[in-house]
């Protein structure tokens, strides 16, 4: 939300389009349903077909330190990318379990559980 909330600006590769011409335009966006849950706007990058990966260098908010489970959105995994090239999971993607962990408003949600 930070780009449609005052201009911030996240470094965007479409991964193993490193090289390629930045020729055309997208709006990059995240899942939820506001309008304002954009990474990019208007920007040039190579053409993006189904199954491409982008990397989004510096998700700022969209982190999980500064996160929020809007809308039920599980949160990510975190992966940390090191000076020499390696990288490590530092932490592990929100299970349906996780986000319900707290809740025990109805009991059925722990048979449930259970039984995943």
């Amino acid at each position: 939300m930070r780009p449609a909330m005052y201009g911030a600006y996240h470094h965007i590769t479409v991964m193993g389009k490193e090289d390629a011409p930045c020729d055309h335009k997208y709006d990059v966006t995240g899942s939820l349903c506001e309008n304002n849950d954009k990474f990019a706007v208007d920007r040039m990058l190579p053409e993006i077909e189904k199954g491409d990966l982008l990397f989004i260098h510096d998700t700022g908010a969209h982190g999980f330190a500064m996160g929020y489970n809007y809308n039920g959105r599980l949160w990510s995994a975190e992966v940390l990318l090191k000076e020499d090239g390696s990288f490590e999971v530092i932490r592990r993607a929100e299970t349906p379990r996780d986000y319900f962990a707290t809740f025990d408003q109805f009991p059925v949600f722990e048979k449930i559980f259970r039984e995943v």
